[in-house]
């Protein structure tokens, strides 16, 4: 379904990869993805709590056994595509960062917001 217009590179608001937001994170902010200052509105909008992203995100699950054996035993590496998402902000006078926020897929956004 989708939910207003476009976000750039051919997907639709509906289609946005999000982050939701820790609680205490308030604006102004700065967003990172894998240590690249992210642009608001050319790279992300802010919806709410949460940072929706134009371009896909992904992040590695969990190894299986045999692909950490197989790491483990220095047979194979792992290669898949980790992106990690970290947020600069002020809270409580002090500078913080929240390091490697949840990435959360447009289907399983949509599936917890009820639509």
């Amino acid at each position: 379904m989708r939910r207003g217009g476009s976000l750039g590179f051919g997907a639709a608001v509906a289609e946005a990869w999000t982050v939701p937001l820790p609680i205490d994170v308030t604006e102004p902010f700065e967003v990172f993805v894998n240590g690249v200052p992210q642009v608001p509105g050319r790279d992300y909008d802010v919806e709410g709590r949460a940072l929706h992203f134009r371009r896909p995100l992904a992040k590695e699950g969990r190894l299986g056994l045999l692909r950490w054996t197989s790491m483990f035993l220095g047979v194979a590496g792992t290669y898949r595509k980790n992106d990690s998402v970290d947020v600069v902000y002020e809270s409580g006078g002090r500078r913080r960062v929240a390091s490697g926020l949840p990435i959360v897929p447009p289907d399983e956004w949509e599936d917890a917001r009820g639509r």
